[in-house]
Parts: C-alpha cells; sequence; structure tokens
C-alpha cells in the first residue's frame, strides 16, 4: 500500500470520491462533513442524492430543489448502507436485520422521463402514486449472513454484490433478471467487517475491519492477497476512485488516501528505442516510426509488478526486478529478448529467476545483483556467481556506465569501480529514488526524496546545482547535455545545470518521460500507454544561450520569440545582462532602472521625461555625472532646481556666462549665500564688496576692498566708520587674493571620461533601430545664450533686486515676460540648445548604447585567486580565506592571538606614496614573481623566509650560550625571554640547585604517580594522565599533544588555538607542496 496523504479528525463513517475533479467528501461521526481537495453519490443524469437511515428507510433526494422523490421501505433494522447501481436502475443497501436488499427504481426513472410526470406532493411521499403503482420495488432479497450487514456494494461491470457483516465474513453475491444467490464467502477478518468494496478495474476485492486491518481478497480464487494493519485505529469506511488507482480508508483518527501498488512503469531506453512492460508483456516503441510491438510475454506467477528493468543491448537481454512487500521475498528474471517475434503472438523465453533486490548490467556478460543481505554479487549470462564485491554499506544500486555502479547508502550515492573494487567518488544527497544519466555520460540527475523532493544534477567531478520541489519529481531525462527535463505530479519543468530552473507546461494527469527531442516529450501515461506531448523549450534555450554565450542565437530569440513576462526580465537583470531586458521592458519606471543599471542614459533621459518626477531626475544627475554627461547633469539640475549644483558645475566646466546668470538669480531669489558664492566663483571682487556692504558686513567689505586694490572703494568704506564706536580693521599685507583662474578651455562637449566599447547586445539592437540615440555634440553657446533670457529682460529696482509686483513668485522667480529666465515656481523649461532630438533623430556621433567598462580584478584579488597559501591571503588582505585555510590545514579556531601577527603581515604586503596634495595616499602591491607573472599570475613578496627563520634562529643559539640578551632578542622571542628570566638568572638557578639536592636526600614520592614506566607513554596536557601506546587518542593537529578521546573538539591546550581531533591536510607554506 503506498499511502498519498493521512489527515487527522473524528472518526470517518463515510467516503466519495467525485467522479472527475480531485476531491473527496468524508463524513465525521460528529455529524460534520470533511472536504478535501484531493459527493455523496449521483445517480447519473438525474440530481439525486441516495441516504440509509436508523429508521429503517433509504431515501432518494433532489438536491436541487431540496426535496425527497422516494422512499423504499422493507427493513426491520437499521440500515447500515445504501448504493446506486453504476448504469443500471437499481440500488442496493445492507441491514443490521442481517439482508442485502436490491431495489428495482425504473418505474421512477420512467416517471420522471414522462411529459407529464406527477408531482411529489400528489404521488405522496411513500413513492405510491394514486393508482396504487410503485415508483421502486424490492427485486432481491440476499440472506446469508448469521449477523448485520454493514456494506454492499455492486461490481463496477457484472452483474455481481459483495457484502460485509459483523459475522466477520465477506461474501460474494450474484443476480440476474429473476433471482440472486451466493457465490462465495472470504473469511480471515476476526472482527466485524465495516465495509467492502470492488476495485475498479482488477480482480481484487478490499475489505476493512474494526480488527484495524485492509484486506485485499483475488475474487477469483477467493484468498486473501495482502493485509495493511494499524495499531491504534479501527476502520470503518472504504472508497474507491471510479477512474485512477486510488481508495481511501476511514478510520477512528481521520482518513487515509493511498493506492494498491506504484503505477510508475518500469522502462528503459536505448537509442531511438523504448522498451518497457505492459500487462505481462515486454513491448518495444520505435521512437522515429512510432511503431509499438509486443516482442516477449513475460513469465507468471508473480502477483507483484515489475518494478524496475535494465537493458543489455550487446546481448539483446533484459532484467526485470519486482519488489515485494516484504523486500527479502524480492526477486529478478533474466530473459534473452528473441530476435524475430509475432507482434500478435509473441513468443514466452523461459526465463532465469533468482532471489534479490536490484539486477543492473555492468558488462556485456555481467550483471551485479544486490541480494537479500545487501551485498553485491556479479553474476554471468548463466545467471551463476562469478565473484562476491565487498562494498560499503549499500540499500540500493543503479547503473553507472561500464564497470561501475551507484550505491545508494543513508547519507548519499557513492560511485563504486566494480572492477577495481573501490570508491570512486560520493555525493551528499539521502534517500535517492531514480538516477538518470545524460546521453554522452557526463552529467547524472539523482532525483531523491527527503521530506519533499530534491532534484540534484551533477557530476561526480563537482556538484553543479541542487534544486528543491516540494512536491515529488516523478521522472525526468536530458533534453540537451545540460537541459534536464523532468515532471511532477502537475507539471513539465526544466533545469539548468548553472542552477535555472522553471515550468514549461500544467499536466492534467502525472507522466513519465522516457525522451526529450527538440519540441516533442515522449511519455508513458498512467495506463503505461505511449504518449507524445508538446512543449515550448523557448525559455530554457534563451537561457540556456545566455549561460553559454551564444549571444547571436540570443539576439535571434529576441527579435523573433515571444518571451515576455516579469520573470523573464527579472532572470535577465539577474544574470548581468539588463541591457537585454531593456527590450522587453513597455514600463517607463523599470525602463529607467535598467537603463541606469546597465549605464544607458540615453534610454533612462527619455523614460525619465516620461515620468518627470524628482527622484528620478537625481538618480539620472548622478549616473550621468559619473560618466561624464554634464548636458544631461545640467538638465537634471534645472529640472529639480538644484541651483547650488548647478552654480558649481558651471564652475568647473568653465561656462563664466551661465555663472553670472546664476549669480543674478541667486540675487533675485535673495539667496545672499549663492550670491555671494557666484562672486567669488567668477573672482568679481566689486560684486563682493557690494553683497558685504548690503548685509552690514563694512569691516569685511572694507578688508576685501583693501586687499584686493580697490581703493577708492576702501576708503568710501573707512570714512562711513564711527571711530569712537568701531575700530578700523588692520589689513595684513601678506594677505592672498580669493580670485580664481579663469578657464583656459571652457568645455562645450561631454567628458572624455570613460573609454568604453559597445556591447553585442547594444549594437545590434540599436543598428535595427530598437533604441534610442542621442547627439554627442551640444553647442551650449551656438544661438547666443537664447532661452536663457538677455539682461535686459530683468526687471530690477533701484537696489538691484526684482519687483515682486512685477513677476517674484514666493520664492522670488522672475517675471512674466517669455523668456525672462528662472520661474523657480514652476518645471524649469529647457533651453532650445539643451533640447534633445527624439528617439531615432540622427545624432552627430555615436550610434547605440553606452556600455560601462567591466570593473577589474584588483591585486590583491589575483592574489587570493592565484594562491592556497594562508600568508599570501594575509598580505592581501583578505583574512577570512585566510583564516579558512588555516582551520583546514592546521584546525585553528581561536585567531585573537594572531591579531597583531596578522596586521604586522598585512603591513607588508603594500606600500604607500604620496601622489597629489591633498588626496588620499595611493598604494603599490610588490609581487615576488613580477618578472614572469604577465597581467593575472602575479603573487605577493614575502617578508619573511624560511632562511631568514633559521638565521634567526642560529642567532637565538649564540647570543643564548653567550649570555647576551639584546632587547630584541627579547622582542622576538618573547617565550624564550620568559623561560630565560625565570630559571637561568644567578638568584633562581643557585634556589633551584638546594630543592634538587634536598630531594636527592630523601627518595620518597610526596604524591604517588600512577603509571607503568617500563611502557611507552605520552601524557594527556588537559587532565595529565598517561596515555599509553595502543590506546585511542586525538592530537592536536599543531602541536601534536595527545589527547584523551573526551576531549575531542575542545581547544588545545597547548596551543591555545587549535581543535583536538580536527582532520586537516597540514601546515602549507611552500606551493610544492600542493603538486
Amino acid at each position: 500500500m503506498l499511502t498519498k496523504f493521512e489527515t487527522k479528525s473524528a472518526r470517518v463513517k463515510g467516503l466519495s470520491f467525485h467522479p472527475k475533479r480531485p476531491w473527496i467528501l468524508a463524513s465525521l461521526h460528529n455529524g460534520c462533513f470533511l472536504f478535501k481537495h484531493f459527493d455523496l453519490y449521483n445517480f447519473q443524469e438525474y440530481p439525486w442524492i441516495l441516504s440509509a437511515s436508523d429508521d429503517q428507510t433509504i431515501r432518494i433526494w433532489n438536491w436541487q430543489s431540496r426535496t425527497c422523490v422516494c422512499v423504499l421501505t422493507g427493513h426491520n433494522h437499521y440500515v447500515m448502507c445504501a448504493q446506486f447501481h453504476p448504469s443500471e436502475d437499481l440500488v442496493v443497501s445492507a441491514s443490521l436485520d442481517q439482508t442485502v436488499r436490491v431495489w428495482d427504481i425504473s418505474g421512477l426513472r420512467k416517471k420522471n422521463l414522462s411529459p407529464g410526470a406527477v408531482d411529489t406532493e400528489v404521488r405522496g411521499i411513500s413513492g405510491v402514486d394514486l393508482f396504487g403503482a410503485s415508483d421502486a420495488v424490492v427485486k432481491h432479497v440476499l440472506e446469508g449472513h448469521d449477523r448485520g450487514v454493514n456494506w454492499a456494494a455492486f461490481h463496477p461491470s457484472m452483474p455481481l454484490i459483495v457484502s460485509g457483516a459483523d459475522d466477520r465474513q465477506v461474501k460474494i453475491w450474484r443476480m440476474n433478471e429473476s433471482k440472486a444467490w451466493e457465490l462465495d464467502t472470504c473469511r480471515g477478518h476476526y472482527n466485524n467487517v465495516s465495509c467492502a468494496v470492488f476495485h475498479p478495474r482488477q480482480e481484487l476485492i478490499l475489505s476493512n475491519s474494526e480488527d484495524k486491518s485492509i484486506r485485499v481478497w483475488d475474487m477469483s480464487k477467493r484468498t486473501g492477497v495482502q493485509t495493511f494493519r494499524r495499531d491504534h485505529d479501527r476502520f470503518w469506511v472504504l472508497g474507491a476512485h471510479p477512474n485512477l488507482n486510488l481508495f481511501a480508508a476511514g478510520h477512528d483518527s481521520g482518513m487515509l488516501v493511498f493506492k494498491l501498488e506504484r503505477e510508475r512503469p518500469a522502462y528503459a531506453v536505448y537509442g531511438n528505442m523504448l522498451y518497457y512492460v505492459k500487462d505481462r508483456f515486454l513491448r518495444q516503441l520505435d521512437f522515429n516510426s512510432s511503431k509499438d510491438t509486443a516482442v516477449m510475454q513475460l513469465r507468471s506467477g508473480s502477483k507483484f509488478p515489475v518494478f524496475s528493468m535494465s537493458y543489455n543491448p550487446a546481448e539483446n537481454a533484459v532484467l526485470l526486478c519486482t519488489r515485494a512487500t516484504n523486500l527479502e521475498n524480492s526477486t529478478y528474471d533474466l530473459y534473452s529478448i528473441p530476435r524475430e517475434s509475432d507482434s500478435q503472438n509473441p513468443d514466452a523465453p523461459e526465463g532465469k529467476r533468482s532471489s534479490g533486490l536490484t539486477a543492473v548490467w555492468v558488462a556485456r556478460n555481467r550483471f551485479a545483483v544486490l541480494d537479500r543481505m545487501h551485498s553485491l554479487l556479479i553474476k554471468n549470462l548463466k545467471n551463476e556467481i562469478v565473484k562476491k564485491v565487498q562494498v560499503p554499506s549499500c540499500e540500493e544500486i543503479f547503473y553507472a556506465g561500464t564497470g561501475s555502479l551507484l550505491l545508494r547508502d543513508a547519507e548519499g550515492v557513492t560511485l563504486f569501480d566494480v572492477q577495481q573494487k573501490r570508491s570512486l567518488a560520493t555525493v551528499k544527497i539521502a534517500k535517492v529514488k531514480y538516477v538518470v544519466w545524460s546521453s554522452d555520460a557526463n552529467h547524472v540527475a539523482l532525483l531523491a526524496k527527503h521530506g519533499s523532493e530534491n532534484s540534484l544534477i551533477a557530476t561526480f567531478k563537482e556538484s553543479l546545482c541542487n534544486i528543491h520541489e516540494n512536491i515529488r519529481v516523478k521522472s525526468g531525462a536530458w533534453a540537451e547535455n545540460e537541459v534536464f527535463i523532468y515532471t511532477t505530479s502537475n507539471h513539465i519543468k526544466y533545469a539548468l545545470t548553472s542552477g535555472d530552473h522553471g515550468i514549461i507546461r500544467t499536466l492534467d494527469l502525472p507522466i513519465y518521460v522516457t525522451r526529450v527531442r527538440g519540441n516533442s516529450v515522449y511519455c508513458l501515461d498512467r495506463e503505461c500507454r505511449p504518449r507524445v506531448l508538446n512543449i515550448d523549450p523557448t525559455e530554457y534555450r534563451f537561457k540556456l544561450a545566455l549561460v553559454n554565450r551564444k549571444y547571436e542565437e540570443v539576439l535571434h530569440m529576441v527579435r523573433n520569440a515571444k518571451l515576455v513576462g516579469q520573470s523573464i526580465i527579472a532572470y535577465l537583470q539577474k544574470k548581468g545582462y539588463p541591457e537585454v531586458a531593456l527590450h522587453f521592458v513597455k514600463d517607463e519606471k523599470t525602463r529607467f532602472s535598467l537603463a541606469l543599471e546597465c549605464g544607458n542614459i540615453e534610454v533612462a533621459l527619455e523614460a525619465a521625461k516620461a515620468l518627470d518626477e524628482r527622484s528620478c531626475w537625481e538618480r539620472l544627475g548622478e549616473a550621468a555625472l559619473l560618466q561624464g554627461h554634464h548636458q544631461v547633469v545640467e538638465m537634471c539640475y534645472q529640472r529639480t532646481k538644484n541651483f547650488d549644483k548647478l552654480t558649481f558645475l558651471y564652475l568647473i566646466t568653465g561656462n563664466l556666462a551661465k555663472l553670472r546668470k546664476m549669480m543674478k538669480i541667486a540675487e533675485i531669489r535673495k539667496d545672499m549665500s549663492g550670491h555671494y558664492q557666484g562672486a567669488l566663483y567668477l573672482g568679481d571682487v566689486s560684486e563682493r564688496v557690494r553683497i558685504l556692504k548690503n548685509c552690514g558686513q563694512k569691516s569685511l567689505a572694507y578688508l576685501t576692498a583693501a586687499t584686493h586694490g580697490m581703493d577708492e572703494e576702501a576708503e568710501s568704506l573707512k570714512e562711513t566708520f564711527d571711530l569712537e564706536k568701531e575700530m578700523v580693521p588692520e589689513v595684513d599685507p601678506n594677505a592672498q587674493l580669493l580670485q580664481p583662474p579663469p578657464p583656459i578651455n571652457p568645455l562645450d562637449t561631454n567628458w572624455p571620461l570613460l573609454t568604453v566599447s559597445k556591447g553585442f547586445f547594444e549594437g545590434a539592437i540599436a543598428a535595427k533601430g530598437r533604441a534610442g540615440q542621442m547627439v554627442a555634440d551640444l553647442d551650449m553657446d551656438a544661438s547666443g545664450g537664447e532661452g536663457w533670457g538677455e539682461d535686459a529682460e530683468l526687471h530690477l529696482d533701484e537696489d538691484g533686486f526684482m519687483d515682486a509686483q512685477e513677476g517674484l513668485g514666493d520664492e522670488g522667480a522672475i517675471g512674466k515676460e517669455e523668456g525672462g529666465g528662472w520661474d523657480v515656481e514652476e518645471d524649469l523649461d529647457l533651453p532650445p540648445e539643451l533640447d534633445v532630438p527624439s528617439v531615432g533623430g540622427g545624432g552627430a556621433e555615436g550610434d547605440g548604447f553606452f556600455v560601462p567598462p567591466t570593473k577589474g580584478t584588483s591585486t590583491t584579488q589575483m592574489w587570493c585567486n592565484n594562491s592556497q597559501l594562508a600568508v599570501d591571503h594575509l598580505l592581501a588582505g583578505s583574512f577570512e580565506t585566510a583564516m579558512r585555510l588555516l582551520h583546514d590545514q592546521v584546525g585553528v579556531v581561536q585567531f585573537g592571538p594572531y591579531k597583531q601577527l596578522f596586521m604586522q603581515t598585512l603591513s607588508r604586503g603594500r606600500t604607500c606614496y604620496l601622489g597629489l596634495p591633498s588626496l588620499p595616499c595611493l598604494h603599490s602591491y610588490p609581487q615576488r614573481n613580477w618578472k614572469d607573472s604577465g597581467a593575472k599570475g602575479g603573487l605577493p613578496a614575502v617578508g619573511l623566509r624560511l632562511s631568514d627563520l633559521i638565521s634567526r634562529l642560529q642567532q637565538c643559539y649564540q647570543l643564548t650560550t653567550a649570555g647576551s640578551w639584546p632587547p630584541f632578542f627579547f622582542f622576538f622571542f618573547p617565550c624564550v625571554y620568559i623561560f630565560i628570566n625565570n630559571l637561568l638568572f644567578p638568584s633562581l638557578l643557585f634556589q633551584t640547585r638546594k630543592i634538587l639536592a634536598a630531594c636527592e636526600k630523601s627518595l620518597t614520592d610526596a604524591h604517588q604517580l600512577n603509571y607503568d614506566p617500563h611502557n611507552p607513554f605520552d601524557i594527556c596536557p588537559a587532565s595529565f594522565t598517561p596515555l599509553y601506546r595502543g590506546r585511542p587518542v586525538e592530537k592536536c593537529p599543531l602541536s601534536g599533544a595527545c589527547y584523551c578521546p573526551k576531549y575531542k573538539g575542545e581547544v588545545c591546550t597547548v596551543t591555545l588555538v587549535t581543535e583536538i581531533g580536527k582532520d586537516v591536510i597540514g601546515l602549507r607554506v611552500s606551493p610544492l607542496q600542493f603538486r
């Protein structure tokens, strides 16, 4: 029994499948209904419902009019069950009066068919009309049960009835037009039989009982086939789906939906041929001609279907495995397929049957068998054992090419070489159920079930991707070498080795994929019928072409295929192709974001004009400034009324005319700070003096005039000082003039900041006219300042300010006349000389999109890429990867003590020099292989070599023997210094000798040491207990200290930084160690 799902609820007393939809309805003992997505009985085309009651009657209801159509009376005890016949005008009922009754309701049907059908109210509720004719009569009364009957049901197609009763028996009855009689009885339940039904398509009977079991009976032999038990729940009702291989059983705590056997067909594909098992025949399907023939009749005798198949094309032989409920009873059959066979009456060759869980071909004349003891046997074509192979713990075996197998255990799958008897590689994925190899055997898909379904696409050299599915994966096949097509219960999906996956189409019923070719999916359905489904492979081919950088194919799909939707746009954006995603987008906001992401200022400008939002202009201004499009930046600052940034932009571009106009606009807006800043940028000293004088800063005005040589202005200002109350400031003779130099070459065109090349997609799409263009050379002064307003048009009052009555808004905007300059209350109009041509307009330069340069790889990143030495990663500043390397090599887990050493190492990995004043220092990265490193093969210069360490050690030894202790020695060897300071100085040395002399006089142990002096041992640094040779120990990977096994995983007490018992590869100090 294969359980599909199970629910928890009150006791389930009634079940009914919907005939078409995946729904099931359950009636509960507490009076509620439970509706699960997965109707009481409907009778053919009539809206009738049948009910049985404890009032000893059976009623037929019209569920549309909510009225009772007919009442069937005759039972003299509780009626436990009533059902319509699937095709005839009959009703069967079961009662505790120990009888089963068959009712003829043809009269009720005729009255409903007649044109002048009498209403229910006229006939009366009993179903008897005015003339005494009854709508329903008892046709047969079946007596034979010794106790009350709980259930009765019709056979779907044969004149048979099955019943179950409290006498623990299941009875089969046969009927004709005149009589009904008992055929046989099935005995085996040891408590009341609650329900019994016929299998819709097989000669089987299913029954359940209060003995907590479900039993399956063979109709022809009247014997039990299978028994399924529960520990705590009694069964009460059974339901069979009319079309699918699904059954439902209600028990004390809910219900469960199950299958009797699995529906996945056993098949094998070789070349253009599909071999599959159907109805005890081995059939062959030619994919090219679609010819389906039976090539061989299989041996009977097994009550279980074929579980799996392995085909040998060299010998034209096949292995068919049968999996029993008890795995120890599983068998396999070895057949040689006849070369020629009559498809109408195929041969039935004698097969060789043996016990075994799985059998798989491993060579031309050898196959491997996993026996009931889970050991591996190699057999020949005569089914004789050739050799036994010792393998790791194994639950299942799969084909993996000639001479190899995949062994599945509890944790993963191992690639095993049968010839060499050794494991080659392992993939950690639990509960693998199916394995699908690509045609070139370079890729394999592992379909696993672990809680929920996983599909892992991998080679056994490297794992490529892991795809998680919430619904069970049914089957799969490789379409191309890098595309795996798989199916779930509801969908056909695809997966690329890059990890991308998606849905191709939906399914009404599950299928099992056998081959994918072009737009066709060849498959087998649940009835094992070959089918061909059409799919649209455009989406996964588009993604595959992008992954493989086949840009010509991508461009062809962009122009011709109907690839639409947010998923494609998001995918292109995620993979770094926003310029391609730009082709699919119509929404202006999305176009604007994508254009900024790919650096396409022209399209972003068009989208910003359409949106006309402040945030868009601000983002566009930042992006355009980074790329040097200062004309676009100017437009953005105008639209956002950012006068300060616009003033500075005119300063750095050397546009003094517009800078002067910005100063006047600041004066009109009464922006004193902006006015003074504009005068400072222009070097207009007289204007600065006037501003300071007007705002009451006489001292600053006097100093400015005196410093810049405006003697007459300075004297006039000096006369305004009241000498009794005010002090005239003293002019500094060394004061510097605040006057900027005039621009040498004002910029009329964009800055040539970025040297970029046009990308493939931009150039190709632009050549087709699918993208906008922008004029590259915009002459800012060609029209003589038209649109900015002439100076004479600024209507100023006597003090140089504009009359508010004539045109100033709340913020001091310029007047109402056309061309009067700035209107800060409304949006700024673009000057004519800045007007950008519309899309498609011919530009003077540049045809296409701007492509920002690809960010290069830093020198330090190259060091990390080129080396696996921890010191090189420290010199590059990549502490995280260096720590990971030290952890893998010597098991370091505490890196705090290394902080100072790490920082010292980092400091010698680069040099600093000053490029320009007031700018940050520039770094240079010295390399040890600078002569032959090339552009990307550099390695950092090492400041400390092994020879240096050896010379230091020798020097330390010489100084120690000579008794010299220079300061640098203490600095470099603090541990040695502590040792010398505590033990070797004379006072401590004298005291130590006295202690040793006292010990020699009295040779007694103050503390008894428990050890064997004759057996070599190590001391555990944590517990200080001896560890004798041969005992299990855990070692520190750095110091080699031995510990008791209980200290595994803790930090070493000697080094204070490493993990005890860590499995490491050893310290690496030279690239030669990696060879």
